[in-house]
C-alpha cells in the first residue's frame, strides 16, 4: 500500500514520510502511560477493539453462542463440591451440616454433594465428634461458657443431639463451678458501691448470658460476696488480668 499523494511543490506533506502506515504522520508525539512514543500502525478503516478481536478470530462480543468456540465441557459437580469444601475447611473447621448448607447455596446437585461429604467423612476431613469436643474445650476455656451455652452453639452448627450431649458431658461440673467463680470475681470490682440486690442481679445476668443456670449462679455469687465481706479478697489486684 502506498501513502497519500504529496502536497504541492515546496510543501512538506504526508507523502514525504514514505509508505503509510509503516511510519507515523508528523505531529506531536503521543505518549503512553510510561511516556514513550505510541506506535500507530493501524490498518485503514480499523483501529477499534473490534478489529483486534477479528484478528483473533472472534467477534467483538466473544464467541458466538452455539459455536464450537463458545461451548466447553460442563463442570464436574463433584469437583466443584470438593473445591468448595476444601476452601471452607482451610479457613476454619466445619461441621458436616455447615458444609452441606454451603453446597446447597452454591446449587451443587444433592447426589454430588452427598458423595463428597461422605468421602470427606471417611478420610477424616469431616469429624463432628472431634469438632464438638474441641469446641467445648476452647469456648469454655477462652470465653467461660457453660454447658448449656455450649450445647446451643453446637446445635446451631448442625451437630446432632447425641454428639452434643457427649461433648458437653466432658465438662466436669466442679470445673464449671470454678469457672463461674472466676467470672464473678473478675466482675465484682465493677459492682462495688451498688446495692447488694443490684450487684447480685448484674452478676447473675452475666452468668446467665454465658449459660449458667440460676442455682449454680446464685450459689457462686453468694460465696464470692461472703468472701468479700470477710476481707478475703478473691478479685485479682489487676482488674485487666485475662480470664484463664
Amino acid at each position: 500500500m502506498t501513502g497519500p499523494d504529496p502536497g504541492p511543490a515546496g510543501e512538506t506533506g504526508p507523502g514525504d514520510w514514505g509508505a503509510w502506515p509503516d511510519r507515523p504522520e508528523p505531529g506531536p508525539a503521543r505518549t503512553g502511560r510510561r511516556g514513550g512514543r505510541r506506535r500507530r500502525g493501524v490498518p485503514e478503516g480499523g483501529g477499534g477493539s473490534g478489529a483486534r478481536d477479528e484478528g483473533r478470530g472472534f467477534p467483538p462480543d466473544g464467541p458466538a453462542e452455539g459455536s464450537p468456540e463458545g461451548q466447553g465441557p460442563p463442570a464436574d459437580p463433584q469437583a466443584v463440591a470438593r473445591a468448595i469444601c476444601l476452601r471452607l475447611l482451610t479457613m476454619a473447621p466445619r461441621t458436616r451440616a455447615q458444609l452441606a448448607e454451603a453446597l446447597r447455596k452454591r446449587e451443587v446437585p444433592e447426589d454430588a454433594a452427598e458423595a463428597v461429604l461422605e468421602r470427606f467423612s471417611e478420610v477424616g476431613l469431616i469429624d463432628d465428634e472431634a469438632f464438638a469436643a474441641a469446641w467445648v474445650s476452647s469456648r469454655h476455656t477462652g470465653r467461660g461458657l457453660a454447658r448449656r451455652a455450649l450445647a446451643s452453639e453446637l446445635r446451631h452448627r448442625g451437630v446432632d443431639e447425641d454428639t452434643v450431649k457427649e461433648a458437653v458431658e466432658q465438662l466436669d461440673p466442679e470445673q464449671e463451678a470454678e469457672t463461674a467463680r472466676r467470672l464473678v470475681a473478675r466482675k465484682l470490682r465493677a459492682t462495688r458501691g451498688l446495692e447488694p440486690a443490684v450487684r447480685t442481679r448484674r452478676l447473675a445476668g452475666m452468668l446467665a448470658r454465658k449459660g449458667y443456670g440460676p442455682g449454680l449462679a446464685f450459689r457462686v455469687i453468694r460465696e464470692v460476696l461472703e468472701s468479700e465481706e470477710a476481707d478475703d479478697p478473691v478479685v485479682p489486684d489487676d482488674p485487666d488480668l485475662p480470664f484463664a
